[in-house]
């Protein structure tokens, strides 16, 4: 997903893992959740499909 700068948004409900500076409220959609994390967790969430605990990685 892009900043919300293209036609990608996060529908009500939704929660998006992003490692930008630019989390304000509405950003990437109405009713969506971001959630800003260090690239370390955004590259666990993408390849677990969600949030995981990185430290149980290790």
């Amino acid at each position: 997903m892009c900043l919300a700068m293209n036609g990608d948004e996060l529908t009500k409900g939704q929660r998006s893992a992003s490692t930008s500076n630019r989390n304000f409220e509405g950003r990437q959609g109405k009713g969506g959740r971001t959630h800003l994390v260090s690239p370390a967790m955004a590259a666990a969430a993408a390849a677990a499909g969600h949030f995981v605990d990185i430290r149980e990685l290790a």
